[in-house]
């Protein structure tokens, strides 16, 4: 019974339009009115929620890209990339998602990653001819990536609930990244040749791409630093998001001289203002969670799903198509926070590693950046090109089969994730 009052006072929260963290602060109060147990929960499980360590690394991390976004990291990662696709066809949209790839090391954000890239990348395009939707579905499309190549802050999120290794998870999300990353390169490229545009790239130049690579060294090397040291055991994700905020204004104020004391400020305030919403959201459904587990809803759950099938691979294909539809009304940090603590039982009951799962839960998660009516990703690129959404939606739906197909790969053959943790010892199975 609590459970059905719950889950209704939730979809009634949300179809009102009530934010994510009140909906979910609602419906758990009215579901504790009907039950036996006490209020004061609510307080303890709350201070509980968010008084995780590994959450730290959040706000660093959203912090580092923003200082170097507005310290020119981001223009020099561009120019490089640039130089790299020479006169291939679509090189521009090539180049925009490297540079996505490469900036998504840094900021951990999938609509921050489309602002940092397509504010320079897409009137780039439009200026050399190529079609407004075209170059606000690549900018878009190469954004999904900043959810997976770690740094991630929805790996972070999913680590701490799910209580596995956050640096696992960083080592299993890289070569699902690339993947991903190549395939919208493919994409961006048959796309263009089909549409008769970008044939006029950069001239490919072996000495312009050393100057550029000597003249944003330290750009380059932003990534390698912060990850290299996760990796290696030096630092912890929460060290290597401070590091990287020291990091980033060294490079931006006394390398590149372009960060001064407004740039800072802002990024403080942008940084503050989207920790708190990410912090708010893990709170209430913290105690969101709490009270389904409580209640064995995720005992029960598991006996349906296993009543349906007990192939781990149709169950993680029904799980897939879950995500993809709730992903289209939700947004991503909210369905990791409410769905993990009620999924990985049923899943960990049919010996699938949490790592791989938490993986294919973000990956899922990349589709949703591009889908409405939620489609984070989409709106800002819609401003950034100036076309309607109806339109931007056609362009970017050749990205998100390719996506999919990436899902559909990755979940057949868990190796390709756990290849990495496993060789560092950090996948459970």
């Amino acid at each position: 019974m609590t459970i059905a009052i719950l889950s209704v006072s939730l979809f009634v929260c949300l179809f009102l339009g009530l934010p994510i963290f009140m909906s979910l602060g609602v419906a758990t109060f009215v579901s504790l009115t009907t039950s036996n147990i006490p209020l004061t929960m609510v307080a303890q499980t709350l201070y509980q929620g968010v008084d995780k360590f590994p959450l730290l690394a959040i706000p660093c991390f959203i912090l580092a890209g923003s200082l170097m976004e507005r310290g020119g990291v981001t223009q020099q990662i561009i120019d490089v990339v640039l130089r790299f696709t020479g006169k291939i066809t679509g090189g521009l949209g090539i180049a925009t998602i490297l540079a996505c790839m490469f900036f998504s090391a840094i900021s951990g954000s999938g609509p921050g990653t489309v602002a940092a890239i397509g504010t320079l990348m897409i009137p780039a395009m439009i200026n050399r001819g190529y079609d407004r939707g075209y170059a606000g579905a690549v900018s878009s499309s190469g954004g999904t990536l900043g959810i997976l190549i770690p740094p991630s802050n929805p790996m972070i999120i999913y680590g701490v609930i799910a209580n596995c290794s956050i640096v696992g998870l960083f080592m299993a999300g890289m070569i699902p990244g690339i993947i991903i990353g190549l395939s919208h390169c493919l994409v961006a490229y048959y796309v263009a040749r089909i549409l008769f545009v970008g044939s006029r790239g950069e001239q490919f130049n072996a000495i312009e791409i050393v100057t550029m690579c000597l003249k944003g060294i330290f750009a380059l090397a932003t990534p390698f630093v912060i990850l290299g040291g996760i990796y290696t055991g030096v630092f912890t994700p929460v060290e290597a998001s401070v590091i990287a905020v020291f990091y980033a204004l060294l490079v931006g104020s006394v390398i590149n001289r372009k960060l001064n004391f407004t740039d800072i400020l802002e990024s403080l305030t942008d940084a503050a203002r989207i920790t708190g919403t990410v912090i708010i959201i893990v709170g209430t459904s913290t105690v969101f969670g709490q009270i389904l587990t409580v209640n064995q809803a995720p005992i029960k759950l598991a006996a349906f799903i296993t009543n349906i099938s007990t192939n781990w691979f149709v169950v993680m294909l029904m799980i897939i198509a879950v995500f993809f539809f709730l992903g289209m009304f939700m947004e991503t940090l909210s369905t990791i926070i409410i769905l993990t603590p009620v999924l990985l039982p049923v899943v960990m009951k049919l010996g699938i590693d949490p790592i791989y799962f938490g993986v294919i839960f973000v990956v899922t998660n990349e589709v949703a950046f591009l889908t409405p009516p939620l489609g984070v990703n989409l709106f800002v690129a819609c401003q950034l090109s100036n076309v309607s959404i109806e339109r931007l939606s056609l362009h970017v739906l050749p990205h998100i089969v390719a996506i999919v197909l990436c899902i559909l790969v990755l979940a057949y053959f868990p190796d390709i994730i756990l290849w990495l943790p496993r060789l560092m010892g950090y996948a459970a199975y």
